[in-house]
Protein backbone atom coordinates (compact mmCIF):
# COMPACT_ATOMS: atom_id res chain seq x y z
CA UNK A 1 0.00 0.00 0.00
CA UNK A 2 1.47 3.34 -1.04
CA UNK A 3 1.67 6.16 1.51
CA UNK A 4 -1.15 8.67 1.25
CA UNK A 5 -1.38 11.76 3.43
CA UNK A 6 -4.23 14.25 3.64
CA UNK A 7 -4.48 17.59 5.42
CA UNK A 8 -7.45 18.77 7.46
CA UNK A 9 -7.67 22.48 8.28
CA UNK A 10 -9.97 23.65 11.07
CA UNK A 11 -10.71 27.36 11.48
CA UNK A 12 -12.00 27.96 15.01
CA UNK A 13 -13.00 31.13 16.79
CA UNK A 14 -9.57 31.89 18.27
CA UNK A 15 -7.18 29.93 16.05
CA UNK A 16 -6.68 27.76 13.00
CA UNK A 17 -5.23 24.26 13.32
CA UNK A 18 -3.97 21.95 10.61
CA UNK A 19 -3.33 18.22 10.87
CA UNK A 20 -1.35 16.00 8.52
CA UNK A 21 -2.95 12.57 8.62
CA UNK A 22 -2.23 9.11 7.25
CA UNK A 23 -5.30 8.54 5.11
CA UNK A 24 -5.19 4.76 5.55
CA UNK A 25 -5.46 4.58 9.34
CA UNK A 26 -6.14 8.11 10.61
CA UNK A 27 -2.76 8.41 12.35
CA UNK A 28 -1.87 12.04 13.04
CA UNK A 29 1.57 12.61 11.56
CA UNK A 30 1.86 16.27 12.57
CA UNK A 31 -0.30 19.10 13.87
CA UNK A 32 0.07 22.86 14.15
CA UNK A 33 -1.99 25.68 15.69
CA UNK A 34 -1.89 29.41 14.88
CA UNK A 35 -3.64 31.93 17.12
CA UNK A 36 -5.02 34.90 15.21
CA UNK A 37 -2.93 37.90 16.33
CA UNK A 38 -5.44 40.60 15.38
CA UNK A 39 -8.28 38.72 17.08
CA UNK A 40 -6.12 38.07 20.15
CA UNK A 41 -5.52 41.80 20.45
CA UNK A 42 -9.25 42.52 20.26
CA UNK A 43 -9.00 44.49 17.03
CA UNK A 44 -12.18 45.33 15.11
CA UNK A 45 -14.41 43.98 17.91
CA UNK A 46 -16.69 45.64 20.44
CA UNK A 47 -18.31 43.20 22.84
CA UNK A 48 -20.63 45.91 24.19
CA UNK A 49 -22.22 46.03 20.72
CA UNK A 50 -21.91 42.26 20.16
CA UNK A 51 -19.62 43.14 17.24
CA UNK A 52 -17.05 40.43 16.45
CA UNK A 53 -15.07 40.76 13.22
CA UNK A 54 -12.02 38.90 11.94
CA UNK A 55 -9.48 40.08 9.41
CA UNK A 56 -8.85 37.78 6.41
CA UNK A 57 -5.10 38.20 6.94
CA UNK A 58 -5.42 36.22 10.18
CA UNK A 59 -6.91 33.39 8.14
CA UNK A 60 -4.36 33.59 5.31
CA UNK A 61 -1.32 33.78 7.57
CA UNK A 62 -2.60 30.95 9.74
CA UNK A 63 -3.29 28.72 6.74
CA UNK A 64 0.22 29.12 5.38
CA UNK A 65 2.05 28.83 8.68
CA UNK A 66 0.20 25.78 10.04
CA UNK A 67 0.48 23.70 6.86
CA UNK A 68 4.14 24.54 6.36
CA UNK A 69 4.78 23.73 10.02
CA UNK A 70 3.08 20.33 9.67
CA UNK A 71 5.16 19.47 6.61
CA UNK A 72 8.37 20.55 8.33
CA UNK A 73 7.58 18.39 11.35
CA UNK A 74 6.79 15.40 9.15
CA UNK A 75 10.05 15.53 7.22
CA UNK A 76 11.20 16.42 3.71
CA UNK A 77 9.37 13.62 1.87
CA UNK A 78 5.95 14.25 3.40
CA UNK A 79 4.82 16.83 0.85
CA UNK A 80 5.13 14.34 -2.01
CA UNK A 81 2.54 12.07 -0.39
CA UNK A 82 -0.17 14.69 0.25
CA UNK A 83 -3.23 13.90 -1.88
CA UNK A 84 -5.87 16.38 -0.75
CA UNK A 85 -6.77 19.25 1.61
CA UNK A 86 -10.19 19.92 3.10
CA UNK A 87 -11.19 22.88 5.24
CA UNK A 88 -13.82 23.64 7.83
CA UNK A 89 -14.62 27.03 9.36
CA UNK A 90 -16.94 28.67 11.84
CA UNK A 91 -20.27 29.75 10.47
CA UNK A 92 -22.19 31.65 9.56
CA UNK A 93 -19.08 33.82 9.08
CA UNK A 94 -19.57 35.76 5.82
CA UNK A 95 -17.68 38.66 4.23
CA UNK A 96 -18.29 41.34 1.59
CA UNK A 97 -16.35 40.68 -1.62
CA UNK A 98 -15.78 42.33 -5.00
CA UNK A 99 -16.57 40.67 -8.33
CA UNK A 100 -13.27 38.79 -8.23
CA UNK A 101 -14.19 37.24 -4.88
CA UNK A 102 -11.64 39.28 -2.93
CA UNK A 103 -12.73 40.23 0.62
CA UNK A 104 -12.91 44.01 0.77
CA UNK A 105 -10.63 44.11 3.83
CA UNK A 106 -7.78 42.95 1.55
CA UNK A 107 -8.13 46.16 -0.47
CA UNK A 108 -6.05 49.14 0.79
CA UNK A 109 -9.04 51.45 1.21
CA UNK A 110 -10.85 49.00 3.51
CA UNK A 111 -8.03 47.22 5.37
CA UNK A 112 -9.01 48.77 8.74
CA UNK A 113 -12.79 48.81 8.23
CA UNK A 114 -14.56 46.19 10.41
CA UNK A 115 -17.49 46.10 7.98
CA UNK A 116 -15.11 44.88 5.27
CA UNK A 117 -14.05 41.90 7.38
CA UNK A 118 -15.53 38.51 8.12
CA UNK A 119 -18.55 38.85 10.39
CA UNK A 120 -17.91 36.11 12.93
CA UNK A 121 -20.66 33.62 13.83
CA UNK A 122 -21.07 35.17 17.29
CA UNK A 123 -21.58 38.70 15.96
CA UNK A 124 -25.12 39.79 16.91
CA UNK A 125 -25.19 43.26 15.41
CA UNK A 126 -27.93 42.14 13.00
CA UNK A 127 -30.68 41.43 15.55
CA UNK A 128 -32.95 44.07 14.01
CA UNK A 129 -32.45 42.69 10.51
CA UNK A 130 -33.18 39.13 11.66
CA UNK A 131 -36.43 40.32 13.25
CA UNK A 132 -37.43 41.97 9.98
CA UNK A 133 -36.71 38.78 8.02
CA UNK A 134 -38.88 36.83 10.44
CA UNK A 135 -41.71 39.34 10.15
CA UNK A 136 -41.41 39.38 6.37
CA UNK A 137 -41.55 35.58 6.19
CA UNK A 138 -44.90 35.48 8.00
CA UNK A 139 -46.45 37.74 5.37
CA UNK A 140 -45.05 35.97 2.31
CA UNK A 141 -47.11 33.30 0.51
CA UNK A 142 -44.31 30.70 0.73
CA UNK A 143 -42.74 29.80 4.08
CA UNK A 144 -39.07 30.26 3.24
CA UNK A 145 -38.03 29.63 6.84
CA UNK A 146 -39.48 26.16 7.23
CA UNK A 147 -36.14 24.35 6.76
CA UNK A 148 -34.31 26.54 9.29
CA UNK A 149 -36.64 25.86 12.19
CA UNK A 150 -39.07 28.65 11.33
CA UNK A 151 -36.91 31.42 12.85
CA UNK A 152 -34.10 33.32 11.15
CA UNK A 153 -31.13 34.24 13.35
CA UNK A 154 -28.95 37.33 13.59
CA UNK A 155 -25.99 34.93 13.44
CA UNK A 156 -26.78 34.07 9.82
CA UNK A 157 -25.97 35.11 6.26
CA UNK A 158 -28.82 37.40 5.10
CA UNK A 159 -29.29 39.29 8.36
CA UNK A 160 -25.58 40.11 8.50
CA UNK A 161 -25.42 41.15 4.87
CA UNK A 162 -28.35 43.52 5.21
CA UNK A 163 -26.93 45.01 8.41
CA UNK A 164 -23.55 45.75 6.83
CA UNK A 165 -25.15 47.26 3.73
CA UNK A 166 -27.30 49.52 5.88
CA UNK A 167 -24.50 50.57 8.18
CA UNK A 168 -21.72 51.44 5.72
CA UNK A 169 -22.22 53.39 2.50
CA UNK A 170 -18.66 52.79 1.31
CA UNK A 171 -19.00 49.04 1.72
CA UNK A 172 -22.44 49.18 0.11
CA UNK A 173 -20.89 50.75 -2.99
CA UNK A 174 -17.90 48.40 -3.19
CA UNK A 175 -19.64 45.14 -2.26
CA UNK A 176 -20.50 42.96 -5.23
CA UNK A 177 -21.59 39.93 -3.23
CA UNK A 178 -21.34 38.05 0.07
CA UNK A 179 -19.31 34.90 0.76
CA UNK A 180 -19.04 32.39 3.60
CA UNK A 181 -15.63 31.72 5.11
CA UNK A 182 -15.91 27.98 4.38
CA UNK A 183 -16.46 28.74 0.67
CA UNK A 184 -13.75 31.37 0.39
CA UNK A 185 -10.76 29.34 1.65
CA UNK A 186 -11.04 26.62 -1.05
CA UNK A 187 -11.55 29.41 -3.62
CA UNK A 188 -8.32 31.00 -2.36
CA UNK A 189 -6.36 27.73 -2.50
CA UNK A 190 -7.51 26.93 -6.03
CA UNK A 191 -6.48 30.39 -7.26
CA UNK A 192 -9.78 31.26 -8.89
CA UNK A 193 -10.24 34.91 -9.88
CA UNK A 194 -13.93 34.98 -10.81
CA UNK A 195 -16.60 34.77 -8.12
CA UNK A 196 -18.87 32.80 -10.46
CA UNK A 197 -16.36 29.91 -10.29
CA UNK A 198 -16.57 29.60 -6.49
CA UNK A 199 -18.09 26.25 -5.46
CA UNK A 200 -20.44 26.65 -2.51
CA UNK A 201 -21.10 24.37 0.45
CA UNK A 202 -24.48 22.71 0.95
CA UNK A 203 -24.23 23.17 4.72
CA UNK A 204 -23.68 26.94 4.52
CA UNK A 205 -26.29 27.40 1.83
CA UNK A 206 -29.00 25.30 3.44
CA UNK A 207 -28.53 26.00 7.14
CA UNK A 208 -27.79 29.75 6.98
CA UNK A 209 -28.76 31.23 3.61
CA UNK A 210 -32.26 29.79 2.93
CA UNK A 211 -31.18 27.70 -0.07
CA UNK A 212 -33.49 24.74 -0.75
CA UNK A 213 -34.21 22.47 -3.69
CA UNK A 214 -37.95 23.00 -3.14
CA UNK A 215 -37.68 26.55 -4.50
CA UNK A 216 -34.79 25.80 -6.88
CA UNK A 217 -32.21 27.65 -4.83
CA UNK A 218 -32.79 30.85 -2.90
CA UNK A 219 -36.08 32.61 -2.25
CA UNK A 220 -36.94 34.87 -5.21
CA UNK A 221 -35.60 38.37 -5.59
CA UNK A 222 -39.01 39.76 -4.67
CA UNK A 223 -38.72 38.33 -1.15
CA UNK A 224 -35.51 40.29 -0.53
CA UNK A 225 -36.28 43.42 -2.57
CA UNK A 226 -39.51 44.01 -0.67
CA UNK A 227 -37.67 43.44 2.61
CA UNK A 228 -35.23 46.24 1.78
CA UNK A 229 -34.39 47.78 -1.63
CA UNK A 230 -30.68 47.43 -0.73
CA UNK A 231 -31.09 43.69 -1.36
CA UNK A 232 -32.73 44.12 -4.76
CA UNK A 233 -30.88 42.02 -7.34
CA UNK A 234 -28.28 40.61 -4.96
CA UNK A 235 -29.69 37.09 -5.01
CA UNK A 236 -28.77 37.02 -8.72
CA UNK A 237 -25.13 37.53 -7.76
CA UNK A 238 -25.02 34.37 -5.68
CA UNK A 239 -25.15 30.80 -7.04
CA UNK A 240 -27.45 28.07 -8.32
CA UNK A 241 -25.44 24.94 -7.54
CA UNK A 242 -24.26 23.59 -4.20
CA UNK A 243 -21.88 20.76 -3.32
CA UNK A 244 -21.41 18.25 -0.53
CA UNK A 245 -18.10 18.15 1.33
CA UNK A 246 -16.95 14.91 -0.31
CA UNK A 247 -16.66 16.71 -3.65
CA UNK A 248 -13.76 18.61 -5.18
CA UNK A 249 -13.50 22.39 -5.40
CA UNK A 250 -10.43 22.22 -7.66
CA UNK A 251 -6.68 21.69 -7.62
CA UNK A 252 -4.09 23.55 -5.56
CA UNK A 253 -2.98 26.54 -7.64
CA UNK A 254 0.66 27.31 -8.44
CA UNK A 255 0.83 30.31 -6.10
CA UNK A 256 -0.39 28.38 -3.06
CA UNK A 257 1.56 25.27 -4.01
CA UNK A 258 4.71 27.39 -3.79
CA UNK A 259 3.61 29.07 -0.54
CA UNK A 260 2.85 25.73 1.12
CA UNK A 261 5.58 23.60 -0.41
CA UNK A 262 3.11 21.16 -2.00
CA UNK A 263 2.55 19.89 -5.55
CA UNK A 264 -0.24 21.29 -7.71
CA UNK A 265 -1.70 17.76 -7.95
CA UNK A 266 -3.19 18.18 -4.45
CA UNK A 267 -6.99 18.20 -4.58
CA UNK A 268 -8.95 20.84 -2.67
CA UNK A 269 -12.27 19.83 -1.15
CA UNK A 270 -15.54 21.71 -0.78
CA UNK A 271 -15.54 23.54 2.54
CA UNK A 272 -18.00 23.02 5.38
CA UNK A 273 -18.73 24.27 8.86
CA UNK A 274 -16.48 23.16 11.69
CA UNK A 275 -19.19 21.43 13.69
CA UNK A 276 -20.39 19.47 10.66
CA UNK A 277 -16.93 18.11 9.89
CA UNK A 278 -16.36 17.72 13.63
CA UNK A 279 -19.35 15.40 13.81
CA UNK A 280 -17.77 13.26 11.11
CA UNK A 281 -14.39 13.33 12.87
CA UNK A 282 -16.22 12.28 16.03
CA UNK A 283 -17.78 9.31 14.22
CA UNK A 284 -21.40 10.41 14.35
CA UNK A 285 -24.10 7.74 14.16
CA UNK A 286 -27.76 8.07 13.13
CA UNK A 287 -29.89 9.51 15.96
CA UNK A 288 -26.87 10.09 18.22
CA UNK A 289 -26.56 13.80 19.04
CA UNK A 290 -22.99 14.89 18.34
CA UNK A 291 -22.16 17.87 20.55
CA UNK A 292 -19.14 20.02 19.67
CA UNK A 293 -18.62 21.86 22.95
CA UNK A 294 -16.35 24.86 22.82
CA UNK A 295 -17.10 28.57 23.13
CA UNK A 296 -20.61 27.69 21.96
CA UNK A 297 -22.12 24.32 21.12
CA UNK A 298 -23.17 22.94 17.79
CA UNK A 299 -25.34 19.87 18.09
CA UNK A 300 -25.63 17.64 15.02
CA UNK A 301 -27.88 14.72 14.31
CA UNK A 302 -28.11 12.66 11.14
CA UNK A 303 -31.00 10.44 10.09
CA UNK A 304 -31.92 8.44 7.00
CA UNK A 305 -33.80 10.61 4.52
CA UNK A 306 -36.69 8.19 4.20
CA UNK A 307 -37.25 8.14 7.97
CA UNK A 308 -37.37 11.94 8.36
CA UNK A 309 -39.59 12.26 5.29
CA UNK A 310 -41.49 15.56 5.23
CA UNK A 311 -41.24 16.12 8.99
CA UNK A 312 -40.17 19.66 9.96
CA UNK A 313 -38.48 20.35 13.29
CA UNK A 314 -39.40 23.83 14.58
CA UNK A 315 -36.89 25.95 16.43
CA UNK A 316 -33.66 24.25 15.32
CA UNK A 317 -30.90 25.64 13.08
CA UNK A 318 -31.96 23.79 10.00
CA UNK A 319 -32.42 20.44 8.35
CA UNK A 320 -30.53 20.02 5.11
CA UNK A 321 -29.98 16.90 3.01
CA UNK A 322 -26.28 16.02 2.80
CA UNK A 323 -25.06 18.83 5.03
CA UNK A 324 -23.21 16.55 7.47
CA UNK A 325 -23.02 13.17 5.73
CA UNK A 326 -23.88 13.02 2.02
CA UNK A 327 -27.07 11.04 1.52
CA UNK A 328 -28.45 11.59 5.01
CA UNK A 329 -30.52 14.39 6.51
CA UNK A 330 -28.39 16.72 8.59
CA UNK A 331 -30.10 18.44 11.51
CA UNK A 332 -28.33 21.19 13.45
CA UNK A 333 -29.01 22.86 16.78
CA UNK A 334 -26.81 24.47 19.43
CA UNK A 335 -26.24 27.00 22.18
CA UNK A 336 -24.91 30.49 21.52
CA UNK A 337 -22.69 30.30 24.59
CA UNK A 338 -21.29 27.28 26.41
CA UNK A 339 -17.58 27.59 27.19
CA UNK A 340 -18.08 31.33 26.80
CA UNK A 341 -20.32 31.21 29.90
CA UNK A 342 -17.45 29.86 32.02
CA UNK A 343 -14.99 32.23 30.35
CA UNK A 344 -17.26 35.17 31.18
CA UNK A 345 -17.34 34.16 34.85
CA UNK A 346 -13.57 33.76 34.93
CA UNK A 347 -13.09 37.19 33.41
CA UNK A 348 -15.59 38.71 35.83
CA UNK A 349 -13.54 37.49 38.79
CA UNK A 350 -10.01 37.50 37.42
CA UNK A 351 -9.85 40.78 35.51
CA UNK A 352 -9.95 42.99 38.63
CA UNK A 353 -7.57 40.57 40.37
CA UNK A 354 -5.17 40.94 37.45
CA UNK A 355 -5.45 44.71 37.54
CA UNK A 356 -4.64 44.69 41.27
CA UNK A 357 -1.65 42.42 40.73
CA UNK A 358 -0.30 44.68 37.99
CA UNK A 359 -0.61 47.74 40.20
CA UNK A 360 0.82 46.07 43.31
CA UNK A 361 3.79 47.79 44.98
CA UNK A 362 4.92 44.44 46.45
CA UNK A 363 5.46 42.56 43.17
CA UNK A 364 7.66 43.26 40.20
CA UNK A 365 5.78 43.35 36.86
CA UNK A 366 7.11 39.99 35.65
CA UNK A 367 6.07 38.14 38.79
CA UNK A 368 2.70 39.90 38.77
CA UNK A 369 2.12 38.83 35.16
CA UNK A 370 3.15 35.25 35.93
CA UNK A 371 0.80 35.08 38.92
CA UNK A 372 -2.03 36.51 36.88
CA UNK A 373 -1.50 33.89 34.18
CA UNK A 374 -1.35 31.05 36.70
CA UNK A 375 -4.54 32.16 38.46
CA UNK A 376 -6.31 32.59 35.14
CA UNK A 377 -5.24 29.12 33.97
CA UNK A 378 -6.38 27.43 37.19
CA UNK A 379 -9.63 29.30 37.80
CA UNK A 380 -12.14 27.09 35.97
CA UNK A 381 -10.48 23.85 37.11
CA UNK A 382 -10.46 24.94 40.76
CA UNK A 383 -13.98 26.39 40.83
CA UNK A 384 -15.53 23.39 39.06
CA UNK A 385 -13.76 21.07 41.54
CA UNK A 386 -15.23 23.08 44.40
CA UNK A 387 -18.65 23.05 42.72
CA UNK A 388 -18.50 19.27 42.36
CA UNK A 389 -18.02 18.93 46.12
CA UNK A 390 -21.15 20.91 47.00
CA UNK A 391 -24.25 19.09 48.31
CA UNK A 392 -27.30 19.22 46.06
CA UNK A 393 -30.21 21.24 47.46
CA UNK A 394 -33.45 22.38 45.86
CA UNK A 395 -32.75 25.88 47.16
CA UNK A 396 -29.40 26.14 45.34
CA UNK A 397 -28.67 29.18 43.20
CA UNK A 398 -30.22 28.90 39.73
CA UNK A 399 -29.13 30.43 36.43
CA UNK A 400 -30.24 30.78 32.82
CA UNK A 401 -27.36 30.49 30.35
CA UNK A 402 -28.32 33.05 27.68
CA UNK A 403 -25.26 35.32 28.02
CA UNK A 404 -25.03 35.45 24.22
CA UNK A 405 -28.72 35.03 23.47
CA UNK A 406 -30.40 31.73 22.60
CA UNK A 407 -29.67 29.73 19.49
CA UNK A 408 -31.82 26.62 20.03
CA UNK A 409 -34.60 25.94 20.62
CA UNK A 410 -36.29 28.98 19.05
CA UNK A 411 -33.49 31.42 18.23
CA UNK A 412 -33.71 34.75 20.02
CA UNK A 413 -30.57 36.81 20.46
CA UNK A 414 -32.39 39.46 22.49
CA UNK A 415 -32.86 37.27 25.58
CA UNK A 416 -30.47 37.69 28.49
CA UNK A 417 -28.98 35.47 31.17
CA UNK A 418 -29.79 35.66 34.85
CA UNK A 419 -28.79 34.19 38.20
CA UNK A 420 -31.25 33.99 41.09
CA UNK A 421 -31.24 32.77 44.67
CA UNK A 422 -28.12 34.72 45.64
CA UNK A 423 -27.42 35.30 49.34
CA UNK A 424 -24.51 36.20 51.60
CA UNK A 425 -23.36 32.58 51.58
CA UNK A 426 -23.08 32.51 47.78
CA UNK A 427 -19.50 32.08 46.66
CA UNK A 428 -17.68 31.41 43.39
CA UNK A 429 -18.20 27.64 43.59
CA UNK A 430 -21.96 28.02 44.03
CA UNK A 431 -22.21 30.39 41.08
CA UNK A 432 -20.09 28.04 38.96
CA UNK A 433 -22.40 25.17 39.90
CA UNK A 434 -25.42 27.21 38.79
CA UNK A 435 -23.74 28.15 35.50
CA UNK A 436 -22.71 24.57 34.73
CA UNK A 437 -26.21 23.33 35.44
CA UNK A 438 -27.68 26.12 33.29
CA UNK A 439 -25.54 25.24 30.26
CA UNK A 440 -26.49 21.58 30.67
CA UNK A 441 -30.17 22.49 31.06
CA UNK A 442 -29.84 24.42 27.80
CA UNK A 443 -28.46 21.26 26.21
CA UNK A 444 -31.39 19.24 27.55
CA UNK A 445 -33.87 21.70 26.06
CA UNK A 446 -32.41 20.84 22.64
CA UNK A 447 -32.78 17.09 23.19
CA UNK A 448 -36.34 17.61 24.40
CA UNK A 449 -37.23 19.57 21.25
CA UNK A 450 -36.02 16.76 18.98
CA UNK A 451 -37.90 14.13 20.97
CA UNK A 452 -41.07 16.24 21.12
CA UNK A 453 -41.00 16.25 17.31
CA UNK A 454 -40.63 12.44 17.11
CA UNK A 455 -36.91 12.50 16.32
CA UNK A 456 -35.39 10.16 18.92
CA UNK A 457 -32.02 10.94 20.52
CA UNK A 458 -30.51 7.54 21.23
CA UNK A 459 -27.18 8.70 22.64
CA UNK A 460 -24.79 11.61 23.10
CA UNK A 461 -21.30 12.09 21.66
CA UNK A 462 -19.09 14.74 23.30
CA UNK A 463 -16.49 16.57 21.22
CA UNK A 464 -14.33 19.63 21.70
CA UNK A 465 -12.34 21.28 24.43
CA UNK A 466 -14.95 21.34 27.20
CA UNK A 467 -15.85 17.68 26.62
CA UNK A 468 -12.21 16.64 26.88
CA UNK A 469 -11.17 18.84 29.79
CA UNK A 470 -14.01 18.94 32.32
CA UNK A 471 -15.17 15.70 33.90
CA UNK A 472 -17.49 17.65 36.20
CA UNK A 473 -19.38 19.40 33.40
CA UNK A 474 -19.74 16.15 31.44
CA UNK A 475 -20.99 14.25 34.49
CA UNK A 476 -23.56 16.95 35.22
CA UNK A 477 -24.70 16.75 31.60
CA UNK A 478 -25.08 12.96 31.79
CA UNK A 479 -27.00 13.29 35.07
CA UNK A 480 -29.33 16.00 33.71
CA UNK A 481 -29.95 14.16 30.45
CA UNK A 482 -30.12 10.78 32.22
CA UNK A 483 -28.26 9.50 29.20
CA UNK A 484 -24.67 8.27 28.70
CA UNK A 485 -22.28 10.59 26.91
CA UNK A 486 -19.30 9.18 25.03
CA UNK A 487 -16.22 11.39 24.74
CA UNK A 488 -14.29 11.05 21.53
CA UNK A 489 -10.60 10.28 21.83
CA UNK A 490 -9.40 12.81 19.25
CA UNK A 491 -8.36 16.26 20.44
CA UNK A 492 -8.95 17.62 16.95
CA UNK A 493 -12.23 16.12 15.75
CA UNK A 494 -13.02 19.01 13.39
CA UNK A 495 -9.64 18.84 11.67
CA UNK A 496 -9.86 15.03 11.70
CA UNK A 497 -13.27 15.22 10.03
CA UNK A 498 -11.85 17.53 7.39
CA UNK A 499 -9.08 14.98 6.80
CA UNK A 500 -11.70 12.22 6.37
CA UNK A 501 -13.46 14.28 3.71
CA UNK A 502 -10.09 14.95 2.05
CA UNK A 503 -9.39 11.21 1.94
CA UNK A 504 -12.81 10.63 0.37
CA UNK A 505 -12.47 13.24 -2.36
CA UNK A 506 -8.96 11.93 -3.05
CA UNK A 507 -10.56 8.58 -3.95
CA UNK A 508 -9.01 6.61 -1.09
CA UNK A 509 -12.53 5.82 0.17
CA UNK A 510 -15.73 5.72 -1.90
CA UNK A 511 -17.85 7.21 0.89
CA UNK A 512 -17.08 9.31 3.95
CA UNK A 513 -18.69 6.65 6.19
CA UNK A 514 -15.89 4.28 5.19
CA UNK A 515 -13.29 6.98 5.89
CA UNK A 516 -14.86 7.46 9.34
CA UNK A 517 -14.56 3.74 10.08
CA UNK A 518 -10.97 3.44 8.89
CA UNK A 519 -9.61 6.73 10.20
CA UNK A 520 -11.69 7.24 13.37
CA UNK A 521 -9.87 7.13 16.70
CA UNK A 522 -12.76 5.88 18.82
CA UNK A 523 -13.84 6.94 22.31
CA UNK A 524 -11.76 7.12 25.47
CA UNK A 525 -14.44 7.34 28.14
CA UNK A 526 -18.17 7.29 28.80
CA UNK A 527 -19.98 9.24 31.52
CA UNK A 528 -22.89 7.23 32.89
CA UNK A 529 -25.87 9.02 34.45
CA UNK A 530 -26.41 8.83 38.21
CA UNK A 531 -30.02 7.71 38.54
CA UNK A 532 -30.11 8.90 42.16
CA UNK A 533 -29.83 12.49 40.89
CA UNK A 534 -32.62 12.23 38.30
CA UNK A 535 -35.38 13.73 40.47
CA UNK A 536 -33.19 16.58 41.72
CA UNK A 537 -32.27 17.65 38.19
CA UNK A 538 -35.77 17.13 36.80
CA UNK A 539 -37.09 19.53 39.46
CA UNK A 540 -34.29 22.01 38.75
CA UNK A 541 -34.88 21.82 35.00
CA UNK A 542 -38.52 22.76 35.53
CA UNK A 543 -37.42 25.78 37.54
CA UNK A 544 -34.86 26.68 34.83
CA UNK A 545 -37.62 26.77 32.22
CA UNK A 546 -39.83 28.87 34.50
CA UNK A 547 -36.98 31.28 35.15
CA UNK A 548 -36.35 31.65 31.42
CA UNK A 549 -40.03 32.43 30.93
CA UNK A 550 -39.95 35.00 33.74
CA UNK A 551 -42.33 32.96 35.87
CA UNK A 552 -39.99 31.80 38.65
Amino acid sequence: MSTSFVIGVDYGTDSVRSVLVNAHNGEEIAASVYYYPRWRDGLYCDSTLSQFRQHPLDYIEGLEQTIRDCLQKAGPAAADHVKAISVDTTGSTPVAVNAAGVPLALLPEFEQNPNAMFVLWKDHTAVKEAEEINQKATRFPVNYLKYVGGIYSSEWFWAKWLHVLREDAAIRKACYSWVEHCDWIPFLLTGEKELSRMRRSVCAAGHKALWATEWDGFPPNDFFATLDPLLDGLVNRLYNTIYTADQQAGQLCEEWAARLGLPTSVKIGIGAFDAHMGAVGGQIEPYHLSKVMGTSTCDMLVAPMQEIGQRLIPGICGQVPGSIIPGQMGLEAGQSAFGDVYAWFRKLIMQPVGDLLQSSTLLDPQLAAALQQELNDRFIQETTAAAAALPLKDSDELAVDWLNGRRTPDADQRVKATITGLHLGTDAARIMKALVEATCFGAKAIVDRFEQEAVPVKGLIGLGGVAKKSAYIMQVMADIMQMPIRIHRSDQTCAAGAAMFAATLAGIYPRVEEAMQAMGQGFDRTYQPDKAKADYYANRFGKYKQLGEGQY
